[in-house]
């Protein structure tokens, strides 16, 4: 990945103004997907006919929003509510289970170096790092502890669960755009974060509450924004 700086200082010795530092999972840490990666999990451990029947039934919405002619993060987060019921009567030890194969074969090989680097100099600053993202929660709690933080918080999507097994629903609002933002900042208080990463215009409001913003890799809407704020940008 080649990076464009805009204060190279800041990664030659960073330090942390404020306490913590926010990141995205999906498209700015890792060029995985997790949905692709419950296919693939399903598909391994013999529950392919449940995926195809998900997918066949989602394939034109997803058409649609690919070509823009829906909007694409309601379908994303559409696909995050339905995708759920595939998990129905999976007990926790099952999900943990699938959430570390998802990182392992789709997320953590294709992870973005340049980008986990950054986050390990602001923790080695003294940091706690927000994982911030919309996966369901296990799948991004995996991905942090592959990150090997001490001071690591996740804020993500949960899945619910009754009598130990999940039920096929969430829990709450997806943990995305402007919930995501929200959640930031309850967790952070009146600090503001020293830094933030993001991928989407879904993540700007969470961009917005950091004194560092960066868009890595980011979408036409994003990256217009970040010329127009001047914020820092990580492209390929």
């Amino acid at each position: 990945m080649r990076a464009v700086f805009y204060s190279l200082h800041q990664l030659l010795g960073v330090s942390c103004m404020a306490r913590f530092v926010a990141t995205d999972l999906e498209g700015t840490l890792s060029t995985g997907e997790v949905w692709r990666g419950i296919a693939a999990y399903l598909k391994t451990y013999g529950h392919a006919r449940d995926h195809q029947i998900f997918f066949a039934t989602h394939f034109i919405p997803a058409l649609l929003a690919r070509v823009g002619l829906t909007d694409k993060q309601a379908f994303r987060n559409q696909w995050l509510v339905d995708q759920a019921t595939l998990l129905r009567g999976n007990s926790s030890a099952e999900l943990d289970t699938l959430a570390e194969w998802v990182v392992e074969n789709e997320l953590w090989s294709k992870r973005r170096v340049s980008v986990i680097a950054e986050l390990q100099k602001h923790h080695a600053a003294g940091c706690t790092i927000i994982l911030a993202s919309g996966a369901y929660e296990p799948i991004a709690n995996a991905f942090a502890r592959r990150l090997e933080f001490e001071n690591v918080r996740v804020l993500s999507t949960t899945l619910e669960m009754v009598n130990g097994r999940a039920t096929g629903n969430l829990v709450g609002e997806i943990a995305v755009d402007a919930v995501k933002a929200q959640r930031v900042r309850a967790l952070i208080g009146a600090n503001q974060l020293s830094a933030a990463y993001g991928d989407t215009a879904a993540d700007a409001p969470m961009l917005e509450l950091s004194a560092e913003p960066v868009a890595v890799a980011p979408d036409p809407v994003l990256k217009k924004t970040a010329q127009e704020k001047g914020w820092r940008i990580l492209t390929e």
